[in-house]
């Protein structure tokens, strides 16, 4: 209750206080159609994250930075990119596309791995993140919403020639050790950039005597190059490397003292041309994932491996003075080899279409998208955005339908290991998840200093991929399995609906000449129904509560940053390893820094500032207080 009563004091003041603002509220985005719009005119909930705030706010890597965005539920396993799970809109992790400069970035191993970012934070220019389907455009995954995460390389040139860069050190308790470096050299005709993201512990103690220790390492670089007749060549390498204390991440068995190394190459060309109202793009990717899990000691480790390769087209077109066109294609290859789940191979391709068409104070824009791929045939995804402008209120309503088919994990985990005692058992019988969203919603600016937003919205969906409890009698495949244990199998949920309401608020302030205010809040009520009469493990997982807020206040040279999270869901128990999961929580950081010499800057932090005992996901278990201090240096 207290928590709401701020909230609501928060409102009252920002509609009291008008000032200058310091960052743009209706900024241009390119994720809601591929098209360059305003947030205002997309017919979207649409929230765009400066690169800047991951060095403001006291985080250690993307994932905890999504962690406090309003409307994203980020079910952390383990602290600083061990792993998390990146939800919208309720329903499972895998229903969230993640993508880098426009390419899809989840693996076909596993939706577990969306987090992986393969680049380094300084080499971010902003994060958006837009809520709800948007499968017409970018196909699969695209349920909840979408994550797109802009590189300041690939889209980002300065007249002048300058050289900038930054370097940031921290220690702390656990011998913690981290690190984020960056360094970015532009001019007229050519971009470059290159960063590091080290994270480094030996971690808290988890069950028994096992510590959850961290080794985690992201580093790489990008170039641009403008060519002749307005071709830009940009090209981006990077190795996301992760080592770490998985014990209980996916099982409750006391048995589990997993540990995990998941290694990421990712490579990515790019070829682009604007030219009057026509632009056009060609892009290349290539990812290659290794995975060893060892559940304990006495066990066989998982080795699975994963390539995805994709290739894709893009035009975007004027037609007329109030009317713009973009198309593409897309094809793409996934494969693993595993001694787990196997070796398979699966094709997939497309070709999609968005109208965008302007009226006045109206926009309207129709989308389809005809895909292909090996596991469900062909599909028609339909969607439809429209907005309408006043002054300062924008009214927008979205409606489209979105698939997915079962990654590797769900259709063959476990499958080819010669006995299975216990566990989650994948099924290859699994059918395609089919879902209809519908959303409506507005949005209220007060200049460039307020903005709040409110959406309703709706899903319908069936065939749900999800984990259920199943006795061994029950098990559509016994050949490595144990009569009378009860498994994890993976299959379709007949029906679930979600329905829910998001509302975030933005203010932003200056007093007098060296004092700055910025706060995004936002509260989002979620409620799903399933006709399985057994519940699901990811589906019953999701928040049906979930408040988040940021502030960031400087006064000069001073800096005073926070953020936190407010979760209520259902509670959960785990006798076999005395876990549980509460009913709620209420996790809030805190960050101080001061500037001097205009370069340097100093400072302290302290994650879960009230030691709380919290857990995403039954048995993982999340850190209490943690304090650091370090210094950054820009040059």
């Amino acid at each position: 209750m207290r928590i709401i009563i701020i909230s609501a004091l928060l409102c009252i003041i920002a509609l009291d206080i008008q000032g200058q603002s310091l960052v743009d509220l209706n900024p241009v985005t390119i994720t809601s159609a591929r098209t360059a719009q305003k947030v205002s005119e997309t017919g979207r909930n649409i929230t765009v994250i400066e690169g800047k705030q991951f060095q403001q706010l006291p985080v250690s890597s993307v994932d905890e930075l999504l962690k406090y965005v309003p409307g994203i539920e980020v079910q952390s396993r383990g602290p600083m990119g061990a792993q998390s799970d990146i939800v919208m809109r309720g329903g499972t992790f895998q229903q969230v596309l993640v993508l880098l400069d426009g390419i899809k970035l989840n693996d076909p191993l596993t939706g577990h791995f969306s987090s992986y970012i393969p680049v380094a934070p300084y080499e971010i220019e902003r994060i958006e993140v837009l809520r709800g389907p948007a499968a017409a455009i970018y196909g699969a995954e695209a349920v909840g919403g979408v994550v797109n995460i802009i590189t300041k390389t690939f889209n980002q040139f300065r007249d002048s020639t300058k050289t900038d860069g930054l370097v940031s050190v921290a220690v702390g308790e656990f011998n913690l050790l981290n690190a984020d470096a960056g360094i970015r050299h532009t001019s007229g005709k050519i971009n470059f950039s290159a960063g590091l993201l080290s994270n480094n512990t030996d971690g808290q103690l988890l069950r028994g005597t096992n510590k959850g220790y961290i080794h985690n390492h992201t580093f790489g670089g990008a170039l641009s190059i403008l060519l002749p007749q307005q071709w830009q060549l940009s090209l981006r390498s990077g190795f996301d490397s992760r080592r770490f204390a998985a014990q209980n991440y996916y099982t409750t068995f006391k048995s589990d003292t997993a540990t995990e190394k998941v290694d990421t190459w990712w490579n990515q060309l790019q070829l682009k041309k604007q030219q009057g109202g026509v632009s056009q793009q060609f892009d290349l990717m290539y990812k290659q994932a290794h995975d060893h899990y060892l559940f304990n000691s006495v066990s066989i480790a998982n080795d699975n491996r994963s390539k995805h390769l994709v290739l894709q087209y893009l035009r975007t077109q004027s037609i007329s003075k109030t009317a713009s066109l973009s198309m593409g294609s897309q094809v793409d290859r996934r494969s693993i080899i595993s001694n787990d789940r196997g070796n398979h191979a699966t094709h997939h391709g497309a070709v999609f279409s968005t109208l965008l068409v302007t009226k006045k104070r109206f926009r309207i824009s129709p989308g389809l998208r005809l895909d292909w791929d090996e596991n469900y045939g062909v599909a028609l995804l339909p969607q439809l955005s429209t907005s309408y402008q006043l002054k300062n209120f924008t009214f927008r309503a979205n409606a489209g339908r979105a698939i997915r088919s079962a990654d590797y994990t769900e259709r063959f985990n476990n499958y080819n290991k010669a006995l299975v005692p216990s566990g989650t058992i994948g099924n290859p019988d699994l059918n395609t998840e089919n879902s209809w969203s519908y959303e409506a919603g507005a949005d209220i600016y007060a200049g460039n200093n307020f903005k709040l937003s409110v959406t309703g919205f709706y899903r319908d969906q069936n065939n749900v991929i999800d984990f259920v409890a199943t006795p061994y009698a029950e098990m559509p495949r016994k050949d490595n399995l144990v009569p009378g244990s009860v498994y994890a199998l993976a299959k379709n949920i007949k029906k679930v609906s979600t329905r829910g309401v998001e509302t975030t608020l933005t203010w932003q302030t200056t007093l007098g000449q060296h004092q700055s205010i910025f706060i995004s809040s936002g509260v989002t009520f979620l409620r799903s129904a399933s006709s399985d009469g057994i519940p699901s493990f990811y589906i019953i997982s999701h928040a049906k509560t979930l408040l988040q807020s940021t502030l960031i206040y400087t006064c000069k040279n001073l800096s005073i940053t926070s953020n936190f999270v407010y979760k209520y869901r259902g509670a959960q128990q785990a006798s076999a390893i005395n876990a549980s999961l509460s009913r709620d929580y209420f996790l809030l950081n805190g960050k101080i820094s001061y500037t001097f010499f205009n370069k340097a800057r100093l400072f302290i932090a302290v994650n879960n500032i009230a030691d709380v005992n919290y857990s995403d996901l039954l048995g993982s278990i999340m850190p209490g207080r943690w304090t650091s201090g370090g210094i950054s240096v820009n040059f």
